[in-house]
Parts: C-alpha cells; sequence; structure tokens
C-alpha cells in the first residue's frame, strides 16, 4: 500500500475512532488527537526510514514504508493495540519484550509448536509500543513476492497463538475491522457497507451465490449483523447446514423480533432441537439465556403448535407453501415414508426402527431415495414461487426444517436452490 493510498485510509479511521469515542468508559483522547482529528503522528523523515532499516539489516516492506511515509506511529490500533512505534522505536522482540518469547516459547506440552513459536518470537520485529496483553509484530524470514512481510498479531487472553496476516496492511486492516465490529460508528465506512450489504442482498434473490457471499462475509467482519443473518441463510442451505448454528448475534434483539426468525429460523431451531446432542442446540441456547419476553413468548407458542395434532410446518407465502405441501403429500403415499414400524414406537418420516431385517432396511432406504429423487425437480422448481417475508430473508432454510426435505437437499441441490431467481426477481 502506497503512501497515498494509507493517508485516506488513516484518516478515516482517525475520525470514526473520535466519533466513537466514549469519555465515560475510554481513557482520554490526547490533546492533539482532539485538536487536529488525527490518531497518528507527523510523517516519518526519509533519513529516519533508511535508518530503521539500516538497524534491522533488513529492506522494510512496502506497506510499512508507506505507512511510515504518512505517520511516524499510530494510536489506538483498533480495541486492544494503544500505540505502534515509529521508526525510533521499532525493533527485534527479543531486545524490545523477551517475555513474550518466554511464554510461547516455552515447552507446554507440545514440543513442536514451542520450537517453532518460539523461533518465530526471536526473530520477529516488534512493532507495537502497548496494548491490553497484547502485541503485533512482523516476520523478516516470511516474505512475500512483493516485499511484504508476514503480519502477526499475539493476545495471551484469546488462548490462541500467534494469528498470521499476510502483510502489514492486511493486519492493519484487519484492526480496523475488529473495531467496526465493536464500535459500530457511524461514518463513511458503515454507509459503505449497508450500500454493499444491500446490493448483495439483491444480487442473491437474482440467483448468483458466491459473490454476494464473499460481500457478506467481508462485511460481518465490520459487525455487520444483517449481513451475518443473510450470510447465515446461504450458508446453512450450501452447507445442508440444518444442525449448524444459525445466528450469532442473538443479543441483536432485531433478530428475533424481525419476521424471518419467525418464519424461518425458529421452526428450523426446533427441527435442529429434536437432532441435536442434548443442550447443544441453539433453542437450547435461547432457552437458557432467557431472552425478553417476547422471545420466551414466541418458543412457548410455537412449541404449543408444533405439538397440536394434525401440525404441518409453513414454509412462507401461499403459493409456495401450496407447492411445497404437494410433494410431501405426495411423499408421504410412499411406504418407506410416515408408516409407523412398530405399534410400540413411532417414527419421525424416513427414520428405520432397529431391529428391522437388513434386506428390508436396504429395500426401504432405496425406495425412499428414490422417491426423494424423483420429487426433488419439483421442489427445484417451486422455489421461482417463493416470497422473502422481509428485507433480512434471502432463502427458504425453513425448507430443512422438514425431515425429508433434509433428507432431499444435499450440498448440490442447496446450491441449485440459491442459483434459482426468487422474490420476484
Amino acid at each position: 500500500m502506497e503512501r497515498e493510498e494509507w493517508r485516506p485510509f488513516l484518516k478515516r479511521w482517525s475520525e470514526e475512532w473520535i466519533s466513537s469515542h466514549d469519555p465515560e468508559h475510554d481513557h482520554a483522547l490526547d490533546a492533539d488527537v482532539a485538536r487536529e482529528g488525527w490518531l497518528g503522528f507527523a510523517p516519518a523523515p526519509a533519513k529516519a526510514i533508511a535508518r530503521l532499516a539500516e538497524r534491522l539489516g533488513l529492506p522494510l516492506p512496502p506497506s510499512l514504508r508507506g505507512f511510515l511515509e504518512v505517520t511516524d506511529g499510530w494510536r489506538d490500533a483498533g480495541m486492544f493495540i494503544y500505540r505502534l512505534g515509529g521508526t525510533a522505536e521499532i525493533g527485534f522482540m527479543r531486545d524490545m519484550d523477551a517475555s513474550w518469547i518466554a511464554a510461547y516459547g516455552h515447552d507446554h506440552g507440545d514440543a513442536e509448536y514451542a520450537a517453532a513459536t518460539g523461533a518465530l518470537l526471536r526473530r520477529a520485529v516488534q512493532i507495537s509500543l502497548d496494548g491490553d496483553a497484547s502485541v503485533l509484530f512482523l516476520d523478516p524470514d516470511d516474505i512475500d513476492d512483493h516485499g511484504e512481510w508476514a503480519a502477526y498479531e499475539l493476545a495471551s487472553w484469546s488462548g490462541e497463538g500467534p494469528q498470521r496476516k499476510s502483510s502489514f496492511y492486511d493486519l492493519m486492516y484487519d484492526l480496523y475491522a475488529s473495531f467496526h465490529a465493536l464500535r459500530r460508528p457511524e461514518g463513511e465506512t458503515r454507509r459503505t457497507w449497508d450500500a454493499r450489504v444491500e446490493e448483495a442482498r439483491l444480487a442473491a434473490l437474482g440467483g448468483e451465490i458466491d459473490g454476494p457471499l464473499t460481500v457478506l462475509t467481508e462485511a460481518e467482519r465490520f459487525g455487520d449483523t444483517r449481513a451475518t443473518l443473510l450470510a447465515d441463510q446461504l450458508r446453512t442451505l450450501l452447507q445442508n447446514a440444518g444442525g449448524r448454528r444459525l445466528i450469532h448475534a442473538f443479543e441483536d434483539g432485531w433478530i428475533h423480533e424481525d419476521p424471518v426468525f419467525a418464519s424461518d429460523l425458529l421452526p428450523l431451531m426446533f427441527a435442529q432441537h429434536e437432532r441435536a446432542y442434548p443442550g447443544t442446540s441453539d433453542l437450547a441456547f435461547l432457552m437458557r439465556q432467557g431472552g425478553s419476553g417476547s422471545l420466551r413468548l414466541m418458543i412457548t407458542d410455537y412449541r404449543a403448535r408444533v405439538r397440536e395434532p394434525g401440525f404441518r410446518i409453513r414454509f412462507g407465502n401461499d403459493e409456495f407453501d401450496r407447492a411445497v405441501h404437494a410433494v410431501l403429500d405426495r411423499l408421504s403415499a410412499v411406504p418407506a415414508f410416515g408408516v409407523p414400524k412398530s405399534e410400540e414406537r413411532r417414527h419421525r418420516p424416513g427414520e428405520f426402527v432397529v431391529g428391522t431385517a437388513p434386506e428390508t432396511l436396504d429395500a426401504e432406504r432405496g425406495e425412499a431415495r428414490r422417491a426423494l429423487d424423483e420429487a426433488w425437480p419439483a421442489i427445484r422448481d417451486a422455489v421461482r414461487l417463493w416470497r422473502p417475508a422481509g428485507d433480512h430473508h434471502i432463502a427458504p432454510v425453513v425448507l430443512l426444517a422438514d425431515p425429508l426435505l433434509a433428507q432431499m437437499i444435499d450440498q448440490e441441490r442447496g446450491r441449485e436452490i440459491l442459483a434459482v431467481p426468487r422474490g420476484g426477481r
């Protein structure tokens, strides 16, 4: 990254950091930061940059050089690094703070890991001066084709070892993203991601998959919970993930207040709960957390409806729901589905009772598989009829709440569903 690119990036970072500063909980802003609106310092003189390279005995990586040409150091690089060093302060970790080497180079039961980590830290060039039990450093032995050195963040409280990025710029960008994820400041960056997420939503409804998912995944790094909600719907179908954790941001109350929660996520969570190891499902998590009164009421109400005789999952808007249930009604006539195998024990559709003769099991499984394969084109074609429940809904993941459809829709078919233009697109 050149000097001309660093300046606007760091200026925006400064503005957003200052605008999100909380005087009641954060340390006070430096007077010159408040006055100038700049977390950095004056540019490093060319001679100072040359002296740093000479002192290290190494040519500096381009992104670090470009950074120093804009600012000779930096304050508040993310939430846990309080100060980056300038040209006179950067040096080898073994000279600046060998306690990291002692802690992570010591054999705690994995001699190979300790040896590799110790060697990395002994050659590391430390670029941070102060942090919350955290340190940033570069590896001068790990150089790419552009001359960039691998860059690392290491935090003793994380429970993890050094976290690698491909360059100093990539490390700074990641710290910037983590600041956004934790603080969610208003400003140009947030407006840009709001616009890109909306574009990705519309593209996904039009049948695009990988491009929108890439955008949504990147927006997640910046703490965009709408992007998480949308991306999780794509990932759920792409991974046939009827058992994966659906949403990682339940603390954001708007998620369970949004129509997509009641229409798709709650039915799928109940299905997960039936299949999951006790206590590990999203539904179990929500019940442990307690949540708001409205959330508890939704769970209680849905549980009561599931237990009612004749309960049927609703798959969405009327036209789509009728089309899907027409397929399921045809499948229910297949002997392998929906017929109790024992007077003592009723089973879910497609479930086979222990003790059934092997030849009978094989025949029933083959019959079930053929029936599901024959029914698949009708489900795929019905997707064109589907309409989202709201602006945070881009895929009919509720299909996986039905045990037969969960068997039918593998990863390849999940991708086929997402490739169908839907929602009137």
